[in-house]
């Protein structure tokens, strides 16, 4: 959440703020990063066999939701670079909280754009093995865990206030229906 705006009316930077593309720049490369792993990592864990012409024709209307749901998380990755001066690692988090986009709905929008992507991905192409279905729940609680175990811990150390007030007004996991403003 940032209370004064990236720029200011004349165009150029704020007060103290530097450019907002090196820390953009990272927050795309970790994204990518992130998304590269996954995509090498999942397809195999989950079953995942891209065989276009096996796949029934009902399960490609699946693919708007996986493409919207893989673009939120892309635009919160550009999010905590641009607004929040930082990067989705940990060892680079963000300067600023960011409270933009689709941070106003729900408090975790990228973990919920990848899961609407993966499951998504999961009807069209893949499988559910025995196999598949523990990894996805072992992924899905370890997420579970490690947002109020660390992520929101430590946010509430960097942000205080700001990121309690965030807190009360929005959601976790299940979004809002009107966007939260301060």
């Amino acid at each position: 959440m940032t209370s004064e705006p990236a720029e200011t009316s004349s165009g150029a930077p704020g007060p103290n703020r530097g450019s907002p593309w090196p820390a953009t720049v990272a927050s795309l490369a970790a994204g990518a990063g992130f998304f590269a792993l996954w995509i090498w990592l999942l397809p195999g864990w989950l079953g995942f066999h891209v065989d276009a012409e096996g796949a029934n024709r009902w399960r490609w209307i699946v693919a708007v939701p996986s493409v919207l749901g893989f673009a939120v998380a892309l635009r919160c990755i550009w999010d905590f670079g641009w607004t929040g001066r930082g990067t989705p690692v940990p060892v680079a988090p963000p300067q600023k909280l960011v409270v933009v986009g689709f941070y106003r709905y729900v408090r975790n929008p990228m973990y919920v754009g990848f899961f609407v992507g993966w499951i998504s991905l999961w009807v069209i192409f893949g499988r559910a093995s025995r196999t598949a279905l523990i990894v996805a729940l072992v992924a899905v609680a370890a997420v579970a865990l490690f947002v109020p175990l660390y992520e929101e811990p430590t946010l509430r150390k960097l942000f205080g206030a700001q990121y309690e007030q965030y807190c009360r007004n929005v959601p976790r996991w299940l979004p809002r229906l009107r966007p939260w403003s301060q």
